[in-house]
């Protein structure tokens, strides 16, 4: 059996990480770094009781996303799909610890603008292999609950954002190259916007003023135009029609995800306290107002009330709100979820979005609700000279410039990941590939009951000797 070389080639990097940190030492804490931590006092024991289980809901959340885009396929390409999502879960965590998180939170690394200092990207070094990342509260980051904890609360956050973007590029990615992607993706685009939104230092939060309470702009943006990106560069599927396979499925996903979203939102407190709780309520009455907006406005223009339509605008909702979660009344999440439903809705029916072949709509849904999302925060967030109905003109046009940055940084970014993963490992299968579906082409597994007859049919077997051909 002949072994490709770019899987020797991940085998040996995976030895390479694990070997690495099996011999890693242990961290030197200098007078700098122990200035950052607080002590063990400090910790909050609800605070912590509460970010432990917010951290196990958002983990939930992608095997849900998994049920949700799994069940929208076609049949032959369910475990795929699912496959494509849940991987997540080990490529991105083992990225986090080795040097994601350090990116992200590190040591700002930026420059000074007058008498501020504005960091777009932390030090790789800060946290490499979760140095200095244990029991002790961070000063600035999480005072309430030990840093481990904060660091592994946002690693959830980082894992599902790839997972997002999988859906536009459903049934055609060769999946050596989407590991590729997701890799530089975490890297290059979501750990810098992440640090320039949710650092102390960083300078989206801090110099253009973003309010993004729980990752409207870090994860539902940054996707939403990657998978953009993701469907142009891809182009077409042969067969863009396709039913989808099991709608329990994505009923099942979408509960998933709606009861892991209060982990997500309420958890980004990070406390237990007033903000969480109101933020679980903004959450879920966003959510169910989406939704119904979603199904009666299906039915005024002539389409059926659907299980499909229902779940999809339950998921704009929740991501319209996300940004807001913690800043806004729960009368006016109803409206959040009300009007980012109809817009998205008639984005995703909209002749532009038809002339692209975004698989599962990612852009339409996670895309818009993100943009919505962060125009309706800089609208109506609570607090004197807040946003711009409280006075916050300046707050709302830094966060329209912010808008069109993040826009540019994660599409064009995302392009450019999309098309150097190419001229390495071409991103899209085989035409004969495609035909036969990505469950046995790609991973001898299918759904079809005469599993084995199929393993060995001899179409596959030419579609696998043409695969290994392709560099």
């Amino acid at each position: 059996m002949k072994i490709e070389k770019r899987w020797v080639i991940s085998f040996i990097i995976i030895s390479i990480v694990s070997i690495t940190g099996l011999l890693w030492p242990d961290a030197v804490a200098t007078p700098k770094i122990i200035s950052q931590f607080g002590t063990v006092e400090q910790i909050v024991p609800a605070d912590v009781a509460w970010l432990l289980t917010a951290s196990c809901l958002v983990l939930l959340m992608t095997p849900g996303l998994s049920f949700f885009y799994g069940g929208m396929v076609g049949k032959k390409n369910v475990i795929s799909t699912m496959l494509q999502s849940f991987v997540c879960l080990g490529v991105v965590c083992l990225l986090w610890v080795t040097v994601g998180f350090s990116l992200a939170f590190g040591d700002p690394v930026g420059f000074h603008i007058g008498d501020g200092f504005y960091s777009i990207i932390g030090d790789p070094t800060s946290y490499a292999f979760f140095d200095h990342v244990n029991v002790l509260p961070h000063n600035k980051m999480a005072s309430t609950i030990p840093f481990i904890l904060f660091a592994l609360f946002q690693m959830k956050f980082a894992v599902i954002t790839p997972a997002i973007i999988t859906g536009s590029f459903a049934e055609r990615v060769r999946f050596i190259s989407y590991l590729l992607f997701i890799c530089l993706f975490t890297l290059l685009i979501y750990a810098p916007l992440c640090h320039a939104v949710w650092h102390p230092n960083g300078i989206l939060g801090t110099y253009f003023g973003v309010k993004d309470f729980a990752g409207g702009t870090v994860v539902h943006m940054s996707a939403g135009f990657a998978a953009l990106a993701g469907a142009l560069v891809l182009g077409k599927r042969k067969n863009s029609k396709h039913i989808p396979t099991n709608i329990p499925f994505v009923l099942l996903g979408t509960g998933m995800l709606w009861f892991g979203w209060f982990g997500f939102n309420a958890g980004s407190a990070l406390a237990a306290n007033g903000t969480a709780a109101m933020a679980f309520a903004t959450t879920t009455t966003a959510s169910a107002a989406a939704m119904l907006t979603w199904v009666f406005f299906d039915r005024l223009h002539g389409r059926k009330v659907s299980a499909l339509g229902a779940c999809i605008g339950a998921v704009v909702g929740l991501v319209a709100i996300t940004p807001a979660a913690g800043f806004i009344t729960i009368p006016q999440s109803m409206f959040f979820g009300f009007i980012t439903a109809i817009v998205s809705n008639k984005v995703l029916y909209s002749k532009a979005m038809k002339k692209i072949d975004d698989t599962l709509d990612v852009f339409a849904c996670h895309g818009v609700g993100g943009i919505m999302g962060m125009i309706l925060t800089a609208i109506f967030a609570q607090g004197e000279n807040a946003s711009l109905v409280h006075g916050g003109w300046n707050v709302f046009g830094h966060h329209m410039m912010a808008l069109v940055l993040v826009s540019v940084f994660t599409f064009l970014g995302s392009l450019l990941l999309f098309k150097v993963t190419n001229f390495f490992i071409p991103l899209r299968v085989s035409e004969e590939s495609e035909h036969i579906g990505l469950d046995i082409s790609q991973h001898d597994e299918t759904l079809d009951p005469h599993k084995d007859a199929a393993l060995h049919n001899p179409m596959l077997e030419l579609v696998k000797a043409t695969e290994s051909q392709v560099s």
